[in-house]
């Protein structure tokens, strides 16, 4: 991915901030990052070798009372 980065914008650094939402625990497991990406703004997540674009995905069903499970912080 950083290689992809430079070869198009000349610039090869990737900032990383946490992976979550906001009072939800930080992202552990592929199965975590798959959920947070279905439940935000994210159109694309890159997961080792795949790049994963959330227009080719089914809905999520019955998870629209994620907000609730975490207080915010």
């Amino acid at each position: 991915m950083i290689s992809a980065l430079d070869r198009k914008y000349g610039c090869p650094i990737v900032i990383n901030t946490s992976f979550n939402v906001r009072g939800e625990p930080i992202v552990c497991t592929p199965e975590d990052a798959y959920r947070c990406f279905m439940r935000t703004n994210i159109d694309y997540l890159i997961m080792g070798n795949y790049l994963i674009n959330k227009s080719l995905q089914k809905k999520v069903e019955g998870d629209s009372n994620w907000k609730k499970e975490f207080a915010l912080d």
